[in-house]
């Protein structure tokens, strides 16, 4: 570790009686503001925002194909299903980084084990850019997927530095960097392709993951392992947290049928866009893009109801703004104001019951926090490569009406689901 403010930190003080921040070099100047806020959420602002920042930047990878897809299918000579596929694959690669990378993050130093992780992204987005083919260009895109799991070795890393009374808040302003980079991502994409073309889009990300991982090797705290189990059998005791913990579970599965939702809204208003109605360049659906964005200013508060004690009203609320947000983008097809509106709401909606979910999921065990991140992560990302591929098949089938009862259907689901926590005595859990 270079410097001499570096934060070393074990996980298993989780009193919350004393910050996490062991100790900061003697000449820095801090605030009373600064002090003030350091003293409520136990984190450095400052590092609150690079947590921020690289959960965004590292998460993007999964989303620059959107609104690319269009172009993609006229570059390779392929339908409109298999151009989807990229965006499934895309997420299956997450799901397998999720299962057999985020839980190292309880084997070894977190640090050390981002840095080797965004190496090896930055090799999978060249090997994108250079694609001379369609099937190149998958296998790449879903190494990148699998090691873009970063992001969900940062957010349990934050959520155990801050003391237990401010997790929410802490986790929150992470996501809300997270689900920024997620709904910028298209924009970023969109322009970037129109100026120098698809490929400079996964270069240019290329560059920007080699310069996060130098930035983050030099600015992160140290962070002890929480386990020395042999990694085999963090992988069993993964497995072991799906079993023993219903509330995990549950989480999942609504945040599958939320993801699932969202996945095959993005994945296909891009051909909507550009179809005949609208006539969207590529650029035109980005900035639609920045539209949804507007959802990720939820994720704060979604944070504060979760340390108010509001996670299961919340959830309930979140499943029933999806659905009405499906329900005004199939009637106002022909509408962009609609359209933006339904993905306002939806991605509010989703971002509310992930941050929830997580508070929800920290909390079962402390010392267990990457391996549970990483079985609820890959669970609600099934949902959303399945989202992504059903979405693309039903607009291939039936267009955006078709699209719009297929998205409404899944929040619908959550909600019955959600119904039941009365009956099963799930409320005291989720």
């Amino acid at each position: 570790m270079t410097g001499g403010g570096a934060l070393v930190h074990d996980e298993s003080n989780t009193s919350g009686e004393e910050g996490p921040v062991s100790q900061m070099s003697s000449s820095e100047i801090r605030s009373p503001r600064r002090e003030a806020a350091e003293a409520a959420h136990g984190v450095p602002g400052w590092l609150i925002a690079l947590f921020a920042v690289a959960s965004g930047m590292t998460v993007a990878n999964l989303y620059y194909a959107q609104p690319l897809l269009s172009e993609l299918r006229g570059v390779f000579h392929i339908s409109e299903a298999t151009a989807g596929l990229l965006i499934t694959l895309t997420q299956v690669g997450y799901v397998i980084g999720m299962i057999f990378l985020v839980p190292l993050g309880d084997r070894l130093e977190k640090r050390s084990l981002i840095t080797a992780l965004l190496t090896v992204t930055t090799l999978a987005l060249v090997a994108a850019g250079l694609a001379t083919g369609f099937p190149m260009l998958l296998i790449a895109s879903l190494i990148s997927g699998a090691t873009s799991v970063v992001a969900q070795i940062l957010v349990p890393f934050a959520a155990s530095l801050a003391p237990d009374h401010a997790r929410g808040r802490v986790v929150g302003r992470v996501m809300s960097g997270l689900l920024t980079g997620i709904l910028l991502s298209r924009t970023l994409s969109s322009l970037v392709s129109s100026v120098a073309g698809w490929r400079v889009v996964y270069l240019g990300s290329a560059v920007l993951m080699a310069l996060l991982g130098v930035a983050l090797r030099l600015a992160l705290p140290q962070h002890a392992p929480t386990t020395s189990v042999p990694y085999r059998h963090v992988l069993r005791s993964t497995a072991a947290l799906v079993r023993t913990h219903p509330a995990l579970v549950r989480r999942g599965l609504y945040q599958a049928a939320m993801f699932g939702a969202f996945s095959a809204f993005w994945t296909t208003v891009s051909y909507v866009l550009t179809g005949p109605h609208f006539r969207y360049s590529a650029v035109g659906v980005g900035v639609f893009a920045l539209v949804g964005a507007a959802g990720a200013a939820v994720a704060p508060f979604a944070g504060h109801w979760a340390d108010r004690g509001l996670t299961r009203r919340m959830t309930g609320a979140a499943f029933g703004l999806a659905a009405v947000a499906f329900a005004i983008a199939g009637f106002g097809q022909h509408s962009v104001v609609l359209i933006g509106l339904a993905a306002v709401a939806l991605d509010m909606a989703v971002q509310t019951s992930l941050i929830l979910g997580q508070h929800t999921v920290y909390q079962l065990d402390p010392l267990a926090r990457a391996r549970l991140n990483s079985a609820f992560i890959a669970i609600f990302f099934i949902g959303g490569a399945l989202g992504s591929q059903l979405g693309s098949i039903a607009y291939r089938s039936g267009g955006w009406s078709a699209v719009s009862m297929f998205g409404a259907a899944l929040p619908v689901l959550g909600l019955l689901y959600w119904l039941t926590e009365h009956r099963t005595g799930a409320k005291r859990s989720a």
